[in-house]
């Protein structure tokens, strides 16, 4: 069950990412950023509220949020901060990239995860994740000099270094994901975790972007922006879902969870017409292949 949990997860991540890319497209950062943290805090206040006002409508809804300690609040901050500052590179990127550079580099979220967990639990690699590890490198290092080809440098190139860092927060937000999904209760996590964020991204869009709004690009409202903050709730409801499932492997579940890339890759080449998509296509399945590889050997 949690495996087909975590697939539908993977369906709306991608569909996610292209929702992304629309509305980031000749568009400011920022405030895109913030109206769609601000559309999912406006979700999930009605699911906090709802909880205390009604709280048997909310649990047959399966969206009741029950209240949680300072120290769970603590917790959820810290979560808050980890994948804000992982949206915050990866929307700068997103918008100068190409979608098709972007999903290889962000379809390696799982390697570093996996290369995490190894480190933190001490592990050795077995046969498979060895493989998984070398696959998953090779083909990294092969999509790079695709990016070469369109006159960007994966060492020197700010926006890719940028994905690159956004990449590695969600790496370490995959990585306490389960830590915190089996301590606290999963609705509370993502409710909380999209007020908090909120409440971070309104200083930024006050003191940060808005006294220098003329210098950049102008934000331009699309009906795409609020959609990014509903496909994530349905996202994260469902991947949370998955791992709320005691035999859940973050290995695994991450793994499944990238491998959504490939719709907005798809997109790319359909409707975007960027440059050499039959080799990027070769190496992300390289990529995805090497990932999947290191998932089989933690089971």
């Amino acid at each position: 069950m949690w495996g087909l949990l975590g697939i539908t997860a993977a369906m709306l991540l991608g569909i996610y990412d292209i929702l992304k890319k629309t509305s980031l497209n000749n568009n400011a950062v920022i405030p895109v950023l913030f109206c769609s943290v601000a559309t999912s805090a406006l979700v999930f206040g009605f699911a906090i509220i709802g909880s205390d006002v009604n709280a048997t409508l909310l649990e047959s809804l399966h969206f009741y949020v029950p209240r949680v300690g300072i120290n769970e609040h603590f917790l959820i901050m810290l979560k808050a901060i980890i994948v804000l500052s992982s949206w915050i590179l990866a929307f700068f990127a997103i918008k100068h990239l190409p979608l098709s550079i972007v999903t290889p580099i962000r379809s390696t979220a799982p390697f570093w995860t996996l290369t995490g967990a190894l480190i933190i639990f001490s592990e050795k690699p077995n046969v498979l994740q060895w493989a998984g590890l070398i696959t998953t490198l090779l083909f990294f290092y092969l999509f790079s000099t695709t990016g070469k080809r369109e006159g960007i440098n994966f060492k020197t190139n700010k926006w890719v270094l940028l994905i690159i860092g956004a990449t590695l927060f969600g790496s370490v937000s995959g990585l306490y994901d389960k830590f915190i999904i089996t301590n606290i209760d999963r609705h509370a996590v993502q409710a909380w975790t999209g007020i908090y964020q909120l409440v971070i991204m309104v200083p930024v869009l006050l003191f940060i972007w808005y006294p220098t709004r003329a210098k950049t690009t102008r934000f331009q409202w699309r009906w795409t922006i609020p959609l990014i903050g509903i496909f994530l709730i349905l996202t994260d409801y469902f991947y949370f879902y998955a791992l709320s499932y005691p035999e859940s492997l973050i290995s695994v579940l991450s793994g499944i969870r990238r491998s959504g890339v490939v719709i907005p890759f798809v997109f790319a080449a359909l409707f975007f017409k960027e440059k050499n998509i039959k080799r990027k296509g070769f190496y992300l399945a390289g990529i995805i292949a090497g990932v999947y590889l290191m998932a089989l050997g933690s089971r």
